[in-house]
């Protein structure tokens, strides 16, 4: 059995708690589907973790960004905390993310970040024809930080949501389980007012992380899976 998580976006105390419920659970086994960087201030932390449990993780939109001196085309409060992890990182952390790989195929599972024609930054819709022409019968992405499970024909397909800031209304940490035949979806509490005071030890305003608090995007959208 695999752990599958995503999207931690430099949430420490997010990660922290998704990874004792992973650990209670009894599974040693990590993959994550990316964005490790990205709003919130312990990026370095959160690769530490990782690397340290030979967490195996592919690059993320976010992580593309940092690794390679880009812009978030989007989202300008995206890009001040960007700005804010290039001037605290350490260069070891950056060396990391510029190592990534996009795509991984294991445990019977075909993964990426985002979607398999935009492994980056696709905002994928699952069906029957979509997994025509991708290789394998189970998937999974991240990316838009939404919890679900979809079931085809011929492929499964989850969405295991977003560690470090859900957008689907509930502010829980997300993450699932792979295990070679069905996915688990799992929600853990943690210390949101541990990452709202990095924030403010940081410099950021309330308006970058009141919305950890709705589980909601900045600016306080909530999203819904695409079923």
């Amino acid at each position: 059995m695999i752990a599958i998580i995503s999207d931690i976006h430099g949430n420490l105390s997010a990660l922290q708690a998704v990874i004792e419920r992973i650990d209670r659970i009894g599974i040693r086994r990590i993959v994550c589907l990316g964005d490790v960087a990205g709003y919130y201030p312990d990026l370095d932390a959160c690769a530490d973790i990782l690397r340290n449990r030979n967490v195996e993780t592919l690059m993320g939109n976010h992580d593309y960004y940092i690794a390679n001196g880009t812009m978030c085309p989007r989202s300008d409060s995206a890009n001040r905390c960007l700005d804010h992890q290039r001037r605290t990182m350490r260069s070891d952390t950056l060396e990391w993310l510029r190592s990534l790989p996009n795509r991984v195929q294991s445990d019977g599972l075909n993964m990426v970040h985002a979607g398999w024609n935009d492994w980056s930054d696709e905002y994928m819709v699952p069906s029957n024809e979509y997994f025509l022409t991708v290789e394998g019968c189970a998937f999974a992405s991240g990316h838009t930080h939404v919890q679900y499970l979809w079931t085809g024909t011929s492929a499964v397909y989850c969405n295991p949501g977003a560690v470090g800031q859900p957008r689907d209304g509930d502010p829980r940490a997300a993450f699932a389980t792979w295990n070679g035949t069905d996915f688990s979806l799992f929600r853990v509490p943690y210390d949101i007012g541990r990452t709202e005071r990095s924030m403010q030890a940081a410099g950021f305003p309330e308006y970058f992380y009141e919305n950890l608090r709705s589980g909601s995007r900045i600016g306080g959208k909530i999203d819904k899976a695409p079923l």
